[in-house]
């Protein structure tokens, strides 16, 4: 496995008051968006057992690969899940709404539409499987919340910055991986803190509740992976809300991918990433275990997305943060 490196560049919007005000934009939108568009009942292909029992299979042995797993792409559209989503007439998407770049509302915009790289990818399921890339409700979804919120049949899929795990497959199943990145430590310039390592003595971390920087770091510690004295206490349901507690002084550092670490230092140019990745990860379509057929079809969209559409939205998105070389950030072939 080649190692994947990121690039930040560090523009931004500059300090604790313009986040603060993205972030009680966001709080409306969060209170507004699950009203808006309501649950779409029960959770699709929840009754094909063979599936389901088929992926829990794959999860239980799915060894140091949890990306390559997932079963071969299908433009098959006559299965119980994707013809659910056909009857209903619209796609139910999880997402996230406050990550720049990746899935948030634009406060310098009219109208606050959703948009970002996750955004374009839920957009161009929903034209491939509906033939209007608008035909999709988007949920704003915590991080904590993305599995539940496909147990429960609250959305059919989630496109948020979601990585590939064995944990994560034993309950839910995922696409084939569209974006490749890594875990890195973020924090402010000035401090003398120099990534992943001895420097992260007697540091407050934060990280997301159900990430897999969490348990990354939980697991390092009692592997004496991580240095003793730090405190990986500090946990949060959105990942945004770290960047507001470095921003506060509240924490010292924040541990999260990459690719979203740099996101954030550009929203603030007094921090930035430390050191080098120190973990492998791919982000995934994530959607219910019984619904084979729907991540067969999501797949294909994959495969057809990466040829033409994955660059386009990597160049107007993810440019500015993580640099040009997009190549290190494409996930492996299916």
């Amino acid at each position: 496995m080649i190692a994947r490196r990121l690039r930040a560049s560090l523009k931004g919007w500059g300090g604790v008051g313009a986040m603060l005000t993205a972030c009680v934009l966001a709080v409306g939108f969060a209170l507004l968006l699950p009203l808006t568009h309501p649950p779409v009942g029960d959770a699709p292909g929840a009754g094909s057992r063979g599936l389901a029992e088929a992926t829990q299979t794959k999860a239980d042995s799915c060894g140091k690969h949890p990306e390559l797993l997932s079963p071969p792409p299908s433009s098959d559209e006559r299965g119980p899940a994707v013809t659910a989503v056909k009857q209903r007439g619209y796609l139910s998407v999880g997402v996230d709404q406050n990550s720049y770049r990746w899935g948030y509302r634009d406060p310098n915009t009219a109208g606050g539409d959703l948009e970002g790289f996750d955004i374009d990818l839920a957009h161009e399921i929903a034209r491939q499987l509906l033939g209007d890339p608008n035909a999709v409700r988007f949920h704003a979804i915590p991080t904590n919340q993305r599995i539940p919120a496909i147990k429960s049949g609250q959305v059919d899929m989630v496109v948020r910055t979601m990585t590939i795990t064995c944990d994560r497959l034993k309950e839910v199943a995922f696409s084939d991986p569209y974006f490749a990145t890594g875990q890195q430590v973020l924090a402010p310039k000035a401090s003398g803190i120099t990534g992943y390592d001895k420097s992260l003595a007697g540091k407050k971390i934060c990280t997301a509740e159900g990430s897999t920087a969490n348990i990354t770091l939980t697991q390092d510690k009692k592997n004496h992976k991580l240095v003793a004295s730090a405190d990986i206490s500090t946990t949060v349901p959105n990942q945004l809300d770290c960047l507001v507690k470095l921003q506060l002084g509240e924490v010292d550092a924040i541990v999260t991918d990459g690719a979203l670490a740099a996101s954030q230092a550009a929203q603030d140019p007094t921090v930035e990433l430390k050191g080098k990745p120190f973990t492998t990860e791919y982000y995934g379509v994530a959607m219910n275990k019984g619904a084979e057929d729907l991540v067969r079809r999501v797949n294909q969209v994959l495969v057809d997305y990466r040829k033409n559409g994955w660059q386009s939205s990597y160049d107007k998105w993810l440019s500015p943060t993580l640099g040009t070389d997009s190549a290190s950030s494409r996930p492996p072939s299916s």
